[in-house]
């Protein structure tokens, strides 16, 4: 098979692709001159992750493609139905980058609750000459240790959260539309296991109760499922981690809960307009940013591109 891994593709996953004697094209195509180039070559796989988009005139425009690979969980850059439709098979690897997000969850937390974000900002431009007065300024940080996380979405990706958040000694509220509960195995340093249970509560209770709110779950739909309501109903000085899609918290709005302190602190790796975010994001001094690297990590890169290999592999085998 001639494949293209548009976005890239760790060198696990070309090696095992290649030793099974496909051929593996690692240039990055641009949007605009992606049909000619899977025309002319011939290309009956195609790999991306959130940067490329498969939609209906590529897909009829392209007859030799075969199967499409999503790097990642969510499909939205895909058009996955009508893909189906003409005979293509969609894959993707929702587990692979679990943990990096999850991971990437509790970095902003972090940042947030001792105000890294503010200060890493502060220090290289003052820290010299404003030294005290930057350290009072950020004297009055808090602990994660025993509150309460609410988590938006108990998938895969909320799980891994939940599992880090009990590790770090902190109370789990989850809200999920499909799951009534969910029972998370923790495996520790030497061997020992510990299982726990958590059950899937109201929305609005999850957003009335938690210190802390992270979101995990699709953008199902084009409204988002975080509004000014939303807002309203949670606790005075929340903090909200978003790093699951750009368009599920409502931009304007966070912005004014922000500056009415009904937000505490954000945390974004996603956003509407990506790649061009709101200057007014981006600029503003309660939000800890990120580019979009929730599954950045070397060791995710290795999970998606040999899982992604591995099903290619089966699928035509």
């Amino acid at each position: 098979m001639k494949i293209l891994a548009n976005d890239g593709i760790s060198q696990s996953g070309i090696n095992k692709l290649m030793n099974a004697g496909h051929k593996v094209f690692l240039q990055t195509v641009p949007q605009e001159s992606l049909e000619k180039f899977l025309k002319e070559e011939k290309v009956e796989v195609i790999l991306v992750r959130s940067a490329t988009k498969v939609r209906k005139n590529l897909i009829d425009n392209c007859p030799n493609l075969k199967l499409i690979g999503r790097g990642g969980v969510g499909l939205d850059n895909i058009d996955v139905e009508y893909a189906k439709s003409k005979g293509i098979k969609v894959i993707n690897t929702p587990s692979a980058s679990s943990h990096s997000v999850a991971e990437l969850v509790f970095a902003h937390l972090s940042s947030i609750i001792r105000f890294l974000h503010d200060s890493n900002r502060n220090m290289p431009l003052e820290g010299d000459k404003r030294f005290k007065e930057l350290k009072k300024s950020y004297k009055n940080g808090s602990e994660l240790k025993g509150k309460t996380i609410g988590i938006i979405g108990l998938g895969r990706i909320g799980q891994a959260v939940a599992k880090i958040a009990i590790g770090l000694g902190m109370k789990v509220k989850g809200y999920d539309n499909f799951l009534d509960e969910i029972t998370l195995e923790l495996i520790f340093f030497d061997g020992q296991k510990k299982s726990f249970t958590i059950n899937s509560s109201p929305l609005d209770e999850v957003l009335s109760s938690s210190d802390f709110l992270t979101i995990h779950i699709p953008k199902l739909n084009e409204k988002p499922l975080v509004n000014e309501n939303e807002f309203n109903k949670m606790k005075n000085g929340v903090v909200l981690i978003n790093a699951a899609r750009g368009g599920i918290v409502n931009e304007q709005d966070l912005l004014k809960a922000l500056d009415n302190n009904k937000v505490s602190a954000a945390g974004l790796d996603v956003f509407e307009n990506e790649p061009n975010p709101s200057i007014k994001l981006l600029m503003h001094p309660k939000i800890s940013l990120s580019p979009h690297t929730g599954a950045s990590t070397n060791e995710a890169q290795d999970r998606i591109g040999d899982e992604l290999a591995e099903k290619i592999i089966s699928y035509f085998s």
